[in-house]
């Protein structure tokens, strides 16, 4: 996992930061490079968030363009309608922002009356002003009510995975969503504590995981040697709630649909572009990718993921853990095609 010195990077904000004019969106030169949009195509964008790649790549589809918008957050698409829809009128773009899971993106270009598409961009990361919303309970710095749902829709919250799951499961999930190598001392923890009174909020939680590490730490013998000058640690606590932001939204398996569908989505020569914030959502991109090119379906763009330069890591430090992957589409061949329905199982295999 990418971890640096922001305190709560893994997991990552692909919108950046928020600014007096508005926000930065991460890798943007790169993702414009990659996707190359021309005029009359059509473009659709998996996680709009506020629009930050969009209103930099609508413009470049006029005349006659067409961007396409899906986001799980009502809030954002809202939001997002308002910057872009300024941007596509004057340029001669239609634009499209639909509150959706980009897992059903299919279903979403057919109601649009869209057969395939020429680019295919998806943000993995997701908006600054959702970090910073405590009621969204996404961040532990500002204390608030323990959610993590990015589509208020969902009914299940991080706060009824804290109270329902056994020990065991729970230690299970944040090994294996947030690489935390201490989940089953965290996981005794929170069912101690649980026991007693139920874990309602960010800071309660968070307190708890500094705990389950200060114990540790507390039986260490001290060192004499000084620490290296270098990047700050993270906080002990961000590993869990990325993994608890994980499974609330269920981020993997929906990341898993969209690759398994992307073949549904492109036409020939269409690109597809991939920016990821962990380890376990670029994996699942590298593998799909190198599974199509191998097999002659898709052409890589990029051997290895782009990543963004020092001055992008200096300018918007969340920056720093994001990968990004692209690929172009060749077509289905027909051995393709008949392993298509079993290759989707496995695009997520460790």
């Amino acid at each position: 996992m990418n971890e640096d010195a922001n305190a709560e990077a893994p997991g990552g904000v692909g919108e950046g930061d928020t600014d007096a004019a508005g926000h930065v969106p991460v890798l943007v030169e790169q993702v414009l490079g990659l996707l190359a949009p021309q005029a009359g195509q059509v473009v659709l964008d998996c996680t709009v968030g506020l629009a930050g790649h969009a209103t930099r790549i609508a413009p470049l589809l006029a005349p006659g363009g067409r961007y396409v918008g899906l986001d799980l957050d009502p809030a954002n698409v809202a939001l997002a309608r308002e910057r872009l829809d300024s941007v596509a009128v004057g340029s001669d773009v239609e634009a499209d922002l639909i509150q959706a899971n980009f897992t059903t993106a299919r279903a979403v270009l057919d109601e649009l009356g869209i057969d395939r598409v020429d680019g295919v961009l998806a943000d993995l990361g997701f908006a600054s002003n959702q970090m910073g919303d405590p009621q969204r309970g996404l961040s532990f710095n500002s204390d608030g009510p323990l959610d993590m749902r990015l589509d208020p829709t969902l009914t299940e919250t991080a706060a009824d995975l804290i109270a329902g799951l056994d020990e065991t499961e729970l230690a299970n999930l944040l090994y294996r969503y947030g690489d935390e190598r201490r989940s089953r001392r965290i996981a005794r923890k929170i069912v101690e504590h649980r026991r007693r009174s139920p874990i309602n909020t960010t800071g309660e939680l968070a307190a708890l995981v500094r705990a389950a590490y200060a114990s540790v730490r507390g039986r260490s013998k001290p060192s004499s040697r000084k620490r290296r000058a270098g990047p700050k640690r993270i906080d002990p606590a961000t590993r869990t709630f990325m993994a608890l932001r994980i499974a609330v939204n269920r981020e993997l398996e929906s990341l898993e649909a969209l690759l398994a569908s992307l073949g549904e989505l492109m036409r020939p020569g269409g690109v597809a572009a991939v920016i990821s914030f962990h380890s376990h959502e670029d994996r699942m991109v590298k593998r799909a990718f190198m599974g199509w090119h191998r097999e002659g379906r898709g052409e890589r763009l990029t051997a290895k993921p782009v990543v963004a330069e020092e001055s992008e890591r200096l300018s918007n430090p969340r920056s720093r853990s994001a990968k990004l992957r692209a690929i172009r589409w060749l077509g289905a061949t027909a051995a393709g095609e008949a392993g298509e329905a079993g290759e989707a199982g496995g695009l997520g295999g460790r």
